[in-house]
Formats: C-alpha cells, structure tokens, sequence
C-alpha cells in the first residue's frame, strides 16, 4: 500500500515542506559524492545512542547535534524517496494549519523526540541513526488527528494487478502506526544489531499526536 496524494487542498505554498524535502535531497547528493558509500559522513553526523547518552565521541560535532544533523541524512535511495514522498504528501497541510514558522518547530521537535526515543531503547547502541523518517512520523501524527477522513490517493499491489484506490488517511496511517509499533517490538532485543528504528518512528509519531493537540487546544482556547 503506497500513497502517492491526498484531496485536502492547501490555501498557503507550503515552502518550509519544499524547503526541507530539497534539504535533504541535497545532504543525500553531499553523502553520495563523499565516497565509500557515504559511511564515514553517516558516522561523523549520525545520531550515535551511546554517544548522546555520554556525551563522549570521536565525532566532529558534539553528540547532541547529531540529533540535528541526522535528520536530513538517509541510507539509501529508497529510504531518502520513501521519506520525502510522505512529507510530501502530508507535511502541506501540517504547515497550512500552523503557518510556515510553528510548523518548522514542530518538525524539529518531533525529531528531536524521535531520536530521543530510539536513543532510551537503545541506550549502548553504537550505530548510527540516521534519517527524516522520526521528523516525518510526527507529521503523521498530526495529520491522523487533524484530517482524518481526508482521502488518500493510494496504490494496492493484487499480485501482478495495481488498483488506486481513495482510502481515509485514518486507515492509511493507521496501517502504517501499526507496523511501526509491531516491528518496533519485535525488534525488541536487537537494537544492538542495526536495522530500522522503529521506536524513533514510534516517538516521533506519538509526538506529533501530542504537540499537535496541544497546539490546536491552545488556538482554539
């Protein structure tokens, strides 16, 4: 199941969203020309858990602004493409119902509690995380408690057949929290051993829930 649009227009240029999506498109550019596959700049800037538990590394900045930069790094083609399709698609809306500078914080904040996340799971972990995907998920968050019912343009895969279909974004990010949540227990015990951050996905999901509330109560009050 792959969203490629959704039918909730916008009545702003949601430029902090391209902003961003051309941010990381251009970190990826930077990793690829660094050679080695990028490993070394991934090490460097990554979010290291036991780093930023000590506060001790060898990297070139201190650990906690790997938290930073680790946002707009990603492992692969699939992974970065993956990423800017959903705040893309969803991160338009998000900076429509809270303006171009309270969306940016948001963002951030959701990433910053995403890599917090993986960070108390996976306090002795020594391998980079790297990646939007926190950031995005709190998107996610916010937007499954603001729209809803919004229809989303997606792609079913029925064997060799592709159907699009217009399903709620209730059921598309739904399906999407619960794999998320799934997988970040099955991992449970492997943290160690690299793989994706669920529970980054997982934090940054559940925080966007909640700054989103938060903000809205307050408008509204």
């Amino acid at each position: 199941m792959i969203p490629y649009k959704d039918d909730n227009p916008t009545a702003i240029v949601p430029f902090v969203t391209i902003s961003i999506v051309a941010a990381n498109i251009f970190v990826f550019i930077v990793q690829i020309m660094s050679g080695s596959d990028g490993r070394a700049i991934v090490y460097a800037f990554g979010a290291i858990p036991s780093n930023i538990v000590t506060f001790k590394s060898q990297q070139p900045i201190h650990p906690i602004l790997t938290i930073f930069s680790s946002m707009f790094m990603h492992g692969g083609l699939f992974h970065l493409g993956g990423n800017m399709l959903y705040l893309w698609i969803f991160g338009n809306n998000i900076e429509d119902k809270l303006g171009h500078t309270k969306f940016l914080i948001f963002y951030v904040v959701c990433g910053i509690i995403a890599a917090l996340s993986h960070t108390i799971t996976a306090p002795h972990s020594d391998i980079p995380m790297i990646g939007a995907s926190g950031a995005v998920s709190g998107i996610l968050g916010a937007y499954i408690l603001l729209f809803p019912l919004a229809k989303v343009h997606t792609l079913i895969f029925l064997g060799f057949f592709v159907q699009v279909i217009r399903i709620p974004a209730l059921i598309v990010i739904g399906f999407w929290a619960i794999i998320q949540i799934v997988n970040g227990l099955m991992s449970t015990g492997m943290l160690n051993k690299g793989g994706v951050a669920w529970f980054a996905h997982v934090g940054g999901f559940v925080a966007g829930l909640a700054v989103i509330k938060v903000w809205v109560w307050r408008k509204h009050k």
